[in-house]
């Protein structure tokens, strides 16, 4: 549905975005995930036709962003990252006048506003003033107007910026029951919207692309070795020795909690299960063991890895 090839942006002698390459699969929701400053908004707005790219290709349902971009945009609902709402109109007249700028037919017209409102949860709010909305309830009327003309793509900047706990996951929700009907492109700097939202994610980094996989993919891909969760009650500093001779164990961390038990995580190389190493050395020193689990990498520990400075690299094969 979305075919992005070698896209590069450049401001001068300042590249925000360096030769981005990514395809967005049919009813698939994807999470584009990076710092601030990582290019995420500017390659948003190039495939949306909001400005040209220095070079490069984009495709949007077989269209090319660049020579036949009003047809790109006929298919795409583009929801910035503030929303562009009117304050003055009512949330259904606003939503009539979207419809109508989009060249939605005056016969369709009221049953995609229908729609656009019942996908929204905005049914009730029809006859509010937008300006009396809160600011989640804003964020449905931005949503709507994205989906009114029934488009193939949604394309989200930062949908969940500046709303409550509350309001996130509302429009996590929403976001989730456009998938499958709609292709999703999910702009985003918040880790826990990429891996509840995302069937996969794209990490990008001072303009270019760390890695392209799914959330699950990317902890067992992108760091080489396994930790593992020891909960023990022994004495810290012989526990750490005793851990640390274990061959294969690379690091050892300690953390006392109540009770006197201590918390230890030992990393290992790639392909090394060191679980039953692990428990004869507890049992072999008679320290009662408590825990002996694998540990997952957490998509945070993935993203700070692949967004330090010298982490961000060559695009892994996806």
């Amino acid at each position: 549905m979305i075919e992005v090839q070698d896209l590069t942006k450049a401001y001068g002698s300042v590249t925000a975005v360096d030769h981005v390459s990514f395809t967005v699969n049919k009813g698939e929701i994807l999470g584009f995930l990076g710092p601030n400053g990582a290019g995420k908004t500017t390659t948003m707005r190039i495939l949306t036709g909001f400005m040209p790219a220095t070079s490069g290709t984009a495709r949007v349902a077989g269209f090319d962003v660049f020579t036949d971009s009003l047809e790109v945009r006929r298919r795409i609902g583009y929801l910035p990252e503030t929303p562009p709402v009117y304050p003055e109109m009512t949330v259904e007249t606003y939503l009539d006048f979207v419809a109508r700028i989009k060249g939605v037919p005056s016969e369709r017209r009221a049953s995609r506003i229908t729609d656009a409102l019942e996908k929204t949860g905005l049914v009730d709010k029809r006859h509010e003033l937008i300006k009396r909305l809160s600011r989640g309830y804003k964020q449905r009327v931005g949503l709507a107007q994205a989906v009114v003309h029934d488009p193939d793509v949604i394309i989200l900047d930062e949908p969940t910026v500046g709303l409550d706990p509350k309001q996130i996951i509302e429009v996590r929700h929403l976001i989730k029951a456009l998938a499958g009907t709609h292709t999703i492109i999910l702009s985003t700097h918040i880790l826990p919207e990429v891996s509840m939202t995302c069937d996969r994610v794209v990490i990008i980094n001072k303009g270019k692309i760390a890695a392209v996989d799914t959330p699950q993919n990317l902890t067992s891909r992108l760091k080489g070795g396994q930790k593992i969760r020891v909960e023990a009650q022994a004495p810290e500093k012989p526990l750490q020795e005793a851990l640390a001779q274990i061959p294969g164990a690379n690091r050892v961390q300690i953390e006392s909690i109540a009770g006197g038990h201590l918390i230890a995580t030992v990393e290992s190389a790639q392909g090394q299960d060191l679980r039953s190493q692990i428990a004869a050395k507890v049992i072999e020193k008679g320290w009662p063991l408590y825990e002996l689990r694998g540990v997952s990498l957490s998509l945070e520990e993935i993203f700070l890895e692949l967004t330090t400075d010298d982490a961000a690299h060559a695009q892994p094969a996806s």
